[in-house]
């Protein structure tokens, strides 16, 4: 059995979660700030979350191919995403960024705003505020948040075969394998398959539940 869509989804998993934890901890707090252009911001951060992945990984592979103007510039610079494992982190950075950015929004409105408001008559920056007050104190959000981003991008399979394709070795993800598994008629090695997404996301729910659980025990204690 070969174990490489097994190395390529942890791989592309880690990248893009460490993508969406940067730019969903800062979309949530610059999304919280706004006020007038809050409900649009939110619904368009958020669309990725309602669209098929089919869908988000059509827009994406007509915005960034070769015949498309954005993609012409990338390829200009040597850069293409399509079909490339490059590729798949980027689909599997769209398709999970919605999860990190909601739940992260979520905690960050579970603040007291009585707390910020006493931070800011004190003369605290809104930097500061951000920085020593909401992500502390949001930790346990921040941290399911980012536990299930890894998740959502573990099992991506819709916008990851639009954008990086199905290349053995290359592109194919734990998703991608089951399904060219099952055209095979190879139902065996697709339910290995099958078994394994299963065995990693039960541990990391459960990993998710672990520490959102010891961070509410050192909140109370």
């Amino acid at each position: 059995m070969d174990f490489s869509p097994l190395l390529i989804s942890c791989k592309i998993a880690f990248s893009s979660t460490l993508i969406t934890f940067v730019l969903g901890i800062f979309a949530a707090w610059s999304v919280g700030r706004s006020k007038r252009a809050r409900p649009i911001l939110d619904a368009l951060l958020s669309l990725p979350l309602v669209l098929p992945p089919t869908v988000v990984g059509f827009f994406l592979l007509m915005l960034f191919s070769r015949n498309a103007g954005f993609g012409n510039f990338l390829s200009a610079i040597g850069i293409n995403p399509i079909f490339t494992w490059g590729g798949g982190v980027f689909a599997a950075t769209v398709v999970s960024f919605p999860v990190m950015y909601r739940t992260t929004r979520g905690a960050f409105s579970q603040i007291n705003s009585e707390i910020l408001s006493a931070a800011r008559t004190l003369g605290m920056s809104e930097f500061n505020i951000f920085t020593k007050i909401m992500i502390p104190v949001s930790l346990p959000g921040i941290a399911a948040a980012t536990i299930l981003s890894f998740a959502r991008a573990l099992g991506e399979f819709g916008a990851t075969i639009m954008v990086a394709g199905n290349l053995p070795g290359k592109t194919q993800t734990m998703a991608v394998a089951i399904y060219t598994a099952m055209q095979g008629g190879n139902k065996t090695l697709a339910f290995k398959w099958v078994l394994i997404i299963f065995a990693l996301s039960a541990i990391i729910l459960l990993l998710m539940n672990i520490i959102t659980e010891r961070f509410s025990k050192r909140r109370t204690a």
